[in-house]
């Protein structure tokens, strides 16, 4: 689970602009993407992704897939935390994948976690097949958000949970000016001094500026048909874990 991740699209040109622009983005920036995640969000990251593993529960032998899943951190969490479950992580990045794959041998998980290069909008996996769909901080620049949450409920099975970890917008002062200056003045400038990339970190702030608040997303997810959906703001708002889960028709 990584700061920024975006699935191609398919079948729309008005959407290729931005699918080309973010995917070049990505390319770019691989590299260096672990190293910047932990100073443009004070490492606080970790933290959410740890936060979100406990709500998760996920319990031996547990699948998963992990979307938008980039250098490949939370697709290792979930794989460690099942133990014994597959994991699927899938990136449009082949950069970014590579990045993950080395870690993955690195921590000896090749034989449970499997990287496939595809687009979250078309899932190519069937209905039904996981016990979990993950998607870190990459649904908000996906062409439609909608679709990819509705690929997510698809494939995991009846009872199965769809989480999603992006960042938010904080909604309190001082705190939201502050957080806005950040993230529009100075994130750019730390991209442009540790990964000399300038414009790449600009587009962060105004990925974020179209995308819905943490009540709206809720309200997306039971739009799309999933049930017992809680939403939890952290870090003052500036991050939210959205949970879901697909009605079970045995109960």
């Amino acid at each position: 689970m990584t700061m920024d991740k975006t699935p191609a699209a398919v079948g729309d040109n008005s959407t290729k602009p931005k699918e080309q622009f973010v995917h070049s983005v990505f390319e770019s920036i691989a590299g260096k993407y672990d190293l910047m995640n932990d100073i443009l969000s004070f490492r606080r990251h970790k933290a959410w992704r740890k936060f979100t593993m406990k709500k998760m529960e996920m319990k031996l032998g547990d699948s998963a897939v992990d979307l938008c899943c980039g250098t490949c951190d939370w697709s290792i969490a979930l794989a460690e935390a099942s133990k014994t479950g597959a994991v699927m992580g899938l990136d449009f990045s082949a950069g970014m994948l590579e990045v993950g794959r080395r870690k993955v041998q690195d921590r000896n998980l090749q034989d449970r976690i499997s990287l496939v290069q595809g687009n979250a909008m078309d899932l190519p996996f069937g209905d039904n097949s996981f016990d979990y769909a993950t998607i870190g901080f990459g649904l908000r620049n996906v062409p439609d958000p909608v679709q990819v949450l509705h690929e997510m409920k698809r494939v995991v099975k009846p009872g199965g949970m769809v989480v999603c970890l992006e960042l938010s917008k904080p909604m309190k002062q001082p705190f939201k000016g502050i957080y806005y200056f950040y993230f529009q003045r100075v994130l750019p400038l730390l991209g442009k001094l540790f990964a000399k990339r300038y414009e790449q970190y600009k587009w962060l702030p105004e990925s974020l500026a179209l995308f819905p608040d943490r009540e709206q997303l809720a309200a997306i997810f039971r739009e799309t048909g999933l049930q017992r959906v809680e939403s939890f703001p952290l870090t003052g708002g500036i991050a939210a874990l959205h949970i879901g889960l697909k009605e079970n028709s045995d109960v």
